[in-house]
């Protein structure tokens, strides 16, 4: 039994030698889609203060709800709404203007709520932008702009990434005077999304905030390992 065990494991030994040992060509292939974007996410907050957390935080409160219904009313879905972020923070007095120890050393409280809105009316965004900054949204972190068909090209971006790769290697394999053989292995190294956009703010009391989306790329990698010959 020990006998036959031994046999078997050099057989697997020798055969996964022989799969080293013989040539191969590996190469990766990128494919890179670009799309003019058809979603993008704001994040607009707003910011209070007051000398107690609870005035700050009723500010607040009154301010975000008109900001979210503003948006609602903007034609933005409730599911594409979302809280991001919110806190209560104390603002400390200079440790220069305090006269005593039993002062209060907080000077005020500050309360941020920011929201995330998808907006998928690309030309409605400046708009948008435009009346929640007027119904009290203070802070605005940016715009990023996206695809709700990410999945189609990222499948464009695979195809091209693989035609890429044999490509790459009937121009290698031509040049070193070798054949191709058959595919070993395809894997993919990951995919990216970058997105290429030029975004303007200005609040002008006749025209609304102008938006320029520019363009996303999602970009895919392919690594393929053939057999070679002679």
């Amino acid at each position: 039994m020990l006998k036959t065990f031994l046999i078997a494991t050099l057989m697997m030994t020798t055969t996964a030698l022989a799969a080293e040992d013989r040539p191969m060509l590996s190469l990766t292939g990128t494919g890179v889609v670009d799309r003019a974007p058809d979603i993008a996410t704001i994040r607009v907050g707003v910011n209070t203060g007051g000398k107690t957390a609870r005035e700050a935080l009723d500010e607040n409160t009154n301010s975000a709800t008109a900001v979210i219904k503003t948006l609602k009313d903007a034609g933005v879905a409730e599911k594409d709404i979302q809280t991001s972020n919110f806190g209560i923070q104390p603002i400390y007095k200079d440790r220069k203007t305090i006269s005593s120890r039993s002062e209060n050393p907080i000077d005020y409280y500050r309360v941020s709520n920011m929201v995330s809105a998808v907006i998928r009316d690309m030309d409605n965004i400046g708009s948008v932008l435009d009346q929640v900054i007027g119904a009290g949204g203070n802070q605005v972190n940016g715009i990023s702009f996206g695809l709700s068909t990410r999945d189609v090209a990222l499948e464009e971006a695979r195809v091209l990434a693989v035609k890429d790769a044999l490509r790459k290697a009937k121009l290698y394999s031509e040049a070193a005077g070798v054949s191709l053989g058959p595919i070993l292995s395809i894997s993919e190294s990951g995919d990216h999304f970058a997105p290429q956009a030029e975004v303007a703010f200005m609040r002008s009391a006749s025209a609304p905030v102008p938006i320029q989306g520019g363009e996303v790329s999602v970009t895919a990698n392919v690594n393929i390992v053939w057999q070679i010959g002679e």
